[in-house]
């Protein structure tokens, strides 16, 4: 099977690429709808930033379920906790395995996330 790619950005990359039974999904940012960064601190960030994976996710045919292994590049490591308890709600059951590491990102953001998922086709 070839790799199938979905979704579409305005920086070259796909959101979402299927490579078999795998789907990797990009970095995800804190950016809404409409193309801005959303206000707030870590909780609002990661919470936009996990929608953004979920959507991600969709377009391949997958859900948060699915996801096998995130990483994730906070700006600061102070902001582990609170990042931490929003985290904890998307991944209720089963969490995937994760990475997490303070980074400088490449805009003024305080969080990003990429996750694979596994789901057979």
């Amino acid at each position: 099977m070839p790799k199938q790619c979905f979704g579409t950005s305005h920086v070259p990359l796909s959101p979402a690429v299927r490579a078999g039974d795998m789907v990797y999904v990009s970095g995800q940012v804190p950016v809404g709808s409409d193309g801005m960064v959303v206000s707030g601190g870590i909780a609002e960030q990661t919470e936009q930033v996990l929608s953004n994976v979920k959507a991600a996710l969709a377009l391949a045919g997958c859900t948060m379920g699915d996801v096998v292994k995130t990483t994730v590049w906070l700006e600061d490591a102070r902001d582990f906790g609170a990042f931490n308890a929003v985290y904890a709600r998307h991944f209720p059951k089963d969490p995937p395995a994760r990475t997490t590491v303070e980074s400088r990102l490449m805009i003024d953001i305080k969080i990003e996330v990429e996750a694979v998922a596994y789901r057979p086709v």
